[in-house]
């Protein structure tokens, strides 16, 4: 390997004192200076390792601010690294230093392999009567090395496309999972960073219409040993060890035994998507590792400063807070943890040119002694900080905690998962009554939760369906989960899903419940599609893919998770494509403004009105009928009070979006409003083919469970 040293010829580099910062391993062309935060370590060593595999040692003997560093001069890119950190080990006191594990750099920009449990990796004896309190006495070697990186890429002409929230269509996706199947993908590519970027799927995605990929775990992340004995994995990857290192998983580089050049071929990924105008948002887990509880293994941070990096219950320090339900918590009440996750997310905005970040449980890391702190250190340096304050911030507003549900409640900058909308629209569609008034709220944006702290209704990202859960597909096609594949008894998952099944449980040939799954499919993208607020579509969902009802997939990298190119649903795909057309052009349906339910220019119409089916306005007493099932939406076009990137006031076409969730046909009388001479049918969920023209007055017939959008053009100027 190019830049790595015969062990014979370790022992001849000088060390230097070096700088405590920038921490990790910094490669400068004549040398690499390593830096390593410890505040309870006694000794720290640097470990080498050539190419044959053997180890050389050297001491960082200079310690700054908690930080051991030194500089080794005639290092290169390629070298191979490791940290052995002295110290107690004393559990009892949070403690647990032992030199006999080989730590991942949390800082390694790269790592040369991955996890290896059946070389160790556990600081205390498997098995000991004293369970976690007896310490390991022979090596332990399952982390994988980091690796010294070149940081040099030509971005050339690389720019963020920097799309506006309101204009913004995030795709959720897996690297891996999105292009294992695809026919025009090569082979070799298949399920990588490469894979990805390659033509056939740009293509794919601007074809579809979505404007961002927001790609699931990506971090350098481990498979836990209980799912690899059951021959399983951790496909989604929530389970990180390094936050600066791409998973070599998804690495074409890596298949050619390449480690290193999975970083070049993540860099090319994000290049390859911003050439077609496309953001790169990741999914990141900064609110635990994957070293688990008090019996998890020893990789990383657990060996180098336990008490630093993670939330240690005061009493008894041996056991750890959990608010993840994955056995631990990072520590980011501490400074040095803090800054582990502000210098991984600079690092990915800057180094590797992504757009955003998706916090998975977010809430975990605003938590100040233990309730949820809006004015938690974390959002504040990224408020203030001059590169994540620019960045796109979406949260997963909750935690397994006490107190952690927290839609709404994030500060100004942020977006959030709104998992009220995704439960709204579940229970209109599948029938429930008594929705109206919720209905109404989660269609124009979500005003109650985001307006009043001065958001925007992009503030609200939509959804029905996310990569935790059934999707959309099996939303429809089953009552129940199905997750007996994932060897746990079918006791894992979310019971509560508002999912209906259509009349039959799973696969069915019956041609009504099958036309009925069809329409609720098209309903639930409509919804989603033409509501105020950011939506986010999931993989797959727009050509049917189903995980069999399986709602917990997050170990099944098979063809469970998979998309199927080859089974896609051609007419969903094609229908999902019209509705993404239809939102960009239409900007009524994305208003950077929530409705001020004012009269427009002194006159009868308002920016948004809402009528029955008979044709008149709604009342209170519709709104909280229990049995309301059926209602219409007006959008005035000339009621945006926006204006353009020219600064001329905006205007659209009146619409008008008419659904109902009643079991039986019915008539829908069309509203006779001032400036609306006629109603021209767009969109209609019970067929392909729209076309029908209606005057102010007449009805139309909405066949059960469907949905119908209208336009009337706008007749005089738009309003000032």
């Amino acid at each position: 390997m190019k830049g790595v040293p015969e062990f014979s010829e370790l022992a001849q580099f000088l060390v230097a004192p070096g700088a405590p910062y920038p921490l990790g391993a910094t490669c400068d062309g004549e040398g690499v200076n390593f830096a390593l935060y410890s505040e309870h370590a006694t000794k720290v060593e640097v470990c080498l390792f050539d190419a044959a595999g053997k180890e050389s040692r050297i001491c960082l003997r200079e310690q700054t601010a908690f930080v051991w560093h030194g500089y080794l001069r005639g290092l290169q890119p390629g070298q191979r690294y490791g940290f052995r950190v002295h110290g107690p080990y004393d559990p009892a006191r949070g403690l647990r230093f032992n030199p006999q594990m080989v730590l991942l750099d949390p800082y390694a920009r790269a790592v040369d392999g991955l996890e290896d449990f059946s070389r160790g990796g556990f600081a205390y004896v498997p098995g000991s009567p004293e369970a976690d309190l007896e310490p390991v006495g022979c090596e332990q070697r399952a982390a994988p090395l980091g690796m010294v990186i070149d940081p040099c890429f030509d971005w050339g002409d690389d720019r963020w496309p920097n799309t506006p929230w309101n204009e913004t269509v995030l795709y959720e996706a897996h690297v891996k999972g999105l292009t294992m199947l695809h026919p025009d993908v090569p082979p070799k590519l298949r399920g990588t960073y490469a894979g990805l970027a390659h033509p056939a799927m740009l293509r794919y995605l601007k074809k579809l219409g979505v404007t961002a990929v927001e790609l699931m775990p990506v971090h350098a992340h481990v498979d836990d040993p209980f799912l690899v004995d059951k021959g399983l994995r951790n496909y989604w990857g929530y389970s990180t060890l390094g936050y600066f290192a791409p998973d070599l998983r998804y690495s074409a580089s890596f298949r050619r035994g390449d480690a290193a050049g999975a970083v070049r071929e993540f860099k090319e990924m994000v290049k390859a998507l911003h050439s077609a105008g496309l953001e790169v948002i990741l999914d990141v887990v900064y609110n635990h590792t994957a070293e688990g509880n008090h019996l998890g293994p020893t990789l990383s941070l657990k060996g180098i400063d336990n008490p630093t990096y993670y939330r240690l219950v005061p009493e008894q320090p041996r056991y750890y807070f959990d608010y993840t339900g994955t056995g631990n918590t990072l520590n980011v009440r501490h400074p040095q943890a803090l800054q582990l996750v502000m210098d991984s997310l600079r690092y990915w905005l800057t180094s590797m040119h992504v757009d955003g970040f998706r916090f998975d449980l977010a809430s975990t890391l605003a938590r100040g002694l233990h309730e949820v702190d809006q004015l938690s250190g974390f959002f504040t340096i990224i408020h203030q900080d001059p590169v994540l304050s620019r960045a796109k911030l979406i949260a997963e507003p909750w935690d397994v905690g006490e107190g952690g549900y927290q839609v709404g409640n994030f500060p100004v900058k942020w977006t959030e998962w709104n998992g009220i909308y995704r439960d709204s629209i579940r229970a209109f569609w599948r029938g429930e009554g008594g929705r109206a008034s919720d209905l109404g709220l989660r269609l124009t944006g979500s005003s109650d939760l985001y307006q009043g702290d001065g958001r925007k209704p992009s503030a609200s990202i939509n959804l029905v369906t996310a990569h935790d859960g059934f999707t959309l597909r099996d939303l429809v096609t089953y009552d129940r989960k199905h997750n007996e594949a994932n060897g746990e008894g079918n006791r894992d998952g979310d019971d509560h899903n508002r999912s209906w099944n259509c009349g039959a449980e799973g696969p069915s040939t019956d041609g009504q419940v099958s036309a009925l799954r069809v329409r609720q499919q098209r309903n639930l993208l409509a919804t989603l599609l033409l509501s105020q607020g950011t939506p986010m579509l999931v993989a797959g969902d727009e050509c049917g893919r189903t995980q069999r009802g399986n709602n917990n997939a997050y170990c099944q990298d098979n063809e469970i998770s998979w998309m199927d190119w080859q089974g896609r649903d051609e007419s969903l795909l094609a229908f999902t494509r019209k509705l993404l057309r239809i939102r960009r052009g239409h900007p009524a349906l994305r208003r950077q403004k929530f409705f001020s339910g004012r009269p427009i220019r002194g006159g009868d119409i308002r920016d948004v009105m809402w009528f029955r089916h008979d044709g008149e306005t709604m009342t209170d007493e519709d709104w909280n009928n229990p049995h309301t099932q059926s209602l219409a939406m007006f959008l005035a076009g000339n009621g945006l009070e926006e204006t353009d990137s020219s600064g001329r006031p905006l205007c659209d076409d009146n619409l008008l979006l008419v659904m109902s969730a009643w079991s039986q046909d019915m008539e829908f009388t069309l509203p006779e409003l001032p400036g609306c001479a006629g109603w021209e049918l767009v969109l209609d969920t019970s067929r392909d083919v729209a076309e029908e023209a209606c005057r102010p007055g007449e009805a139309t017939l909405l066949v059960a469970h469907s949905l119908k959008l209208f336009r009337s053009p706008l007749a005089g100027p738009p309003a000032s």
